[in-house]
């Protein structure tokens, strides 16, 4: 997949969208899929929003049982099940304990009531209760005091990023066309959205496309759209905060999810991309919604939830190998807790125009449907075609599911030493080489935070790593040593303001 030029993009389109996180991803594939002329545009990465911040579960939701969400928890397990099928090795099985104390909240049998219906509504069953030894044999971590035995269950995790990635690649393949950093604001003819004026933030030209139907997969931008008819609903975006520490600080053998002794809210750690990542927070987020962070107060509450559980393992915000935040594009619904409002997406239509928000990571397949079968009744040839596999399943091949069957012939085949891992991560020389060659690289932050996630699992960034990755740059990119320190302050910058743990 080349980033192509504007000059090289089509005149007009049946379909237009923009937004190139999940929700736009998954539009864009199943668009694609129905036989439509598709473009999708994002105007800074791929994935560079909310979906490469997320918690990286593919979940139903237990808390949603909770606040009576039941739909909304049916369709998510339902669809964990299909992906956990139709794209093994990128999204995996994650088995979770949740210990129960004699002296804190959860109890037992609430447990138990509420795992047997999220168990009946997937229509699997992957629960069940552990003694406090069976729990401790599982995970010698836990809290020993007062334990009187933990709930065992099953959801699902993900690399995000590399999931909007693999549905992008698969849909440029299937005769998509996608650009990312370039800017979009859409083009109006009276009352209704004829198309887009284009701006490539690369090279500053401009361009103007026609679309039957346009797609408004902004996320959290959804009611700032340049150009946009009034109809977004408003939204109420909310700040979820991670850390993520080394295998060796915290050697968890799985998922451990309890909650916080503070507030009664679920957090959870488990073993992602060879570290342990921790979250999360869910805050009213009134900052910049390009450059989320966590606040010193979400640090302190984080680490006070995860010594309450690992008084064994008393690691502090300093220590983490980063943090990072995201923006959850919620609608607002006028509750006073946050954690309280619907994850439901809203959808919403203008002539023209289809705009999507809301929702969840899980439900993407879902939800890009929707906003189809809604498009379609402007232009009916953007009907979804039979729902089928989303990829071809190739389980146990960790490059075949990252990068599809070519990508892992390719990473496979190059010279050993490009295949061994690089540090104490799961990634390797090969792997880069392939992104760089095929999914549309224009900065090292690219390559770092969202191709691959060595800036969040490697120490300070990966910077022990820059001079074989610089060289690998030089070599496919064609950089020159002031374009090279260029990327490198600019990526410096980005992991310091976003994901360096405090001082």
């Amino acid at each position: 997949m080349k980033r192509p030029a504007l000059s090289e993009l089509a005149g007009r389109y049946d379909l237009v969208v923009i937004g190139g996180g999940i929700t736009g991803a998954g539009v864009f594939r199943e668009a694609v899929r129905s036989g439509a002329r598709v473009l999708l545009v994002e105007a800074g990465d791929y994935a560079s929003g909310t979906s490469s911040a997320s918690s990286k579960l593919v979940h139903g939701g237990l808390r949603y049982l909770k606040s009576g969400q039941w739909r909304l928890t049916r369709e998510s397990v339902r669809e964990r099940q299909r992906l956990l099928r139709e794209a093994p090795g990128l999204v995996a099985p994650l088995p979770f304990v949740m210990p129960i104390y004699a002296d804190r909240p959860p109890g037992r049998w609430l447990m138990q009531i509420g795992l047997r219906l999220y168990d009946a509504m997937a229509g699997v069953r992957r629960s069940a209760w552990l003694g406090a030894d069976a729990a401790l044999a599982r995970e010698p971590t836990l809290r020993r005091e007062q334990l009187r035995g933990a709930m065992l269950y099953e959801d699902a995790q993900t690399d995000d990023a590399r999931l909007v990635l693999r549905l992008i690649v698969d849909a440029v393949a299937a005769g998509g066309t996608a650009i990312n950093y370039t800017e979009a604001r859409l083009r109006r003819d009276g009352a209704r959205v004829a198309g887009v004026t284009l701006r490539d933030v690369a090279d500053g030209s401009e361009r103007e496309i026609g679309a039957a139907v346009v797609v408004n997969a902004t996320g959290a931008w959804a009611d700032r759209l340049d150009g946009a008819p009034p109809g977004a609903p408003k939204l109420r975006p909310l700040r979820g905060s991670h850390l993520l520490f080394s295998a060796q600080q915290l050697p968890l053998r799985q998922a451990v999810s309890w909650l916080h002794p503070r507030d009664g809210r679920p957090v959870f750690a488990y073993p992602w991309e060879g570290a342990i990542l921790y979250g999360t927070t869910d805050l009213d987020h009134d900052d910049d919604l390009a450059q989320p962070r966590p606040t010193a107060a979400e640090l302190a509450y984080l680490i006070e939830g995860l010594q309450a559980q690992f008084p064994d393992h008393p690691l502090q915000a300093h220590e983490a190998l980063a943090t990072y935040a995201g923006v959850r594009p919620v609608v607002a619904g006028g509750q006073a807790d946050p954690s309280s409002e619907s994850r439901e997406s809203a959808l919403w239509t203008a002539p023209g125009l289809v705009g999507i928000t809301g929702g969840k990571l899980t439900t993407f397949r879902v939800t890009a449907r929707e906003v189809l079968e809604a498009a379609a009744r402007q232009q009916p040839g953007l009907r979804p075609a039979s729902a089928t596999p989303l990829f071809e399943a190739q389980a146990g091949d960790r490059f075949a599911a990252r990068y599809g069957r070519v990508g892992a012939a390719a990473i496979g085949a190059a010279p050993e030493a490009e295949r061994q891992p690089l540090g104490d991560t799961p990634y390797c020389l090969a792997e880069l080489r392939w992104a760089l060659q095929h999914e549309a690289v224009l900065h090292l932050d690219d390559l770092l935070l969202r191709r691959t996630r060595l800036g969040l699992v490697s120490p300070r960034g990966g910077e022990a790593l820059y001079a074989p990755i610089g060289a690998l740059c030089r070599e496919v990119l064609g950089w020159d040593e002031t374009r090279w320190l260029r990327e490198c302050e600019r990526y410096r910058t980005i992991w310091r303001t976003r994901h360096a743990p405090p001082p």
